[in-house]
């Protein structure tokens, strides 16, 4: 073997050894991915826990959407996580009572939030005025809450700022109270830091898993948004069923 085979071969083993630790890396990753969703799904069934289907309104877009630079914003996916409840969950909150923190909206009535219409058509939102709103349903009993689903104003693509769902027993917000879901990564709504990503609206809405936490009462927090200062509402769906006793 001359010199030069001798120099060479030493570096092509590395080379080699390097794309196949590598490579093994990157399935050992990709096989931990599968198998913690696979492990999450075996989990969820072993719970007698169900894919529930949610009807979703149309698609649409209106004009071309901006370009949206905000913190923590999730990769939008083709297809968001089911909401994994147990079968006999339904929508409490269809036709229930709605309660805001602004109770003269700029265009609609706060019952269109539970009216069961979820398009983006025009006279299917309501809009509230800037700064930190809520809009809450009082579902009229303790119920296992499985699942939120929210839909803001969907007709473009737009961020709605300082996300928060919370549940609780009261209408004051004061016994029992759980946090499903915060997105405000700098408490700029003044409710807690937020670790949950921020999300661009679509058709699909912001579905939350609530895991079976006990309440009465879901009220729904934001903070204007990346198109304007308004905090606009289309529907807001609750899946559980009554707490066994």
């Amino acid at each position: 073997m001359t010199s030069i085979s001798k120099m060479v071969l030493p570096c092509l083993t590395a080379g080699l050894l390097s794309v196949a630790m590598f490579g093994n890396a990157a399935d050992e990753t990709s096989a931990s991915a599968a198998a913690t969703t696979g492990s999450a799904s075996e989990a969820a069934s072993a719970a007698g826990l169900k894919p529930i289907a949610i009807k979703l309104p149309k698609p649409v877009f209106v004009g071309t959407p901006k370009n949206i630079n905000v913190p923590n914003l999730e990769t939008p996916t083709k297809e968001r996580p089911p909401l994994m409840a147990p079968a006999d969950v339904t929508n409490l909150a269809l036709k229930k009572d709605v309660k805001a923190s602004d109770d003269e909206p700029i265009v609609g009535e706060a019952d269109m939030i539970t009216d069961g219409d979820k398009e983006a058509a025009d006279g299917s939102y309501v809009e509230f005025g800037p700064g930190v709103q809520w809009v809450q349903i009082d579902l009229g009993s303790e119920n296992e809450i499985w699942g939120i689903v929210l839909w803001h104003y969907h007709q473009q693509a737009r961020v709605y700022n300082d996300v928060v769902v919370k549940t609780a027993d009261d209408p004051d917000f004061t016994t029992n109270v759980h946090t499903v879901f915060n997105n405000d990564h700098d408490n700029s709504a003044k409710l807690g830091l937020g670790k949950d990503k921020a999300y661009i609206e679509t058709n699909e809405g912001k579905t939350i898993d609530a895991k079976g936490v006990h309440g009465r009462y879901v009220r729904c927090y934001s903070n204007g948004n990346t198109a304007n200062e308004m905090n606009d509402y289309i529907e807001v769906e609750v899946y559980g069923r009554a707490v066994k006793k």
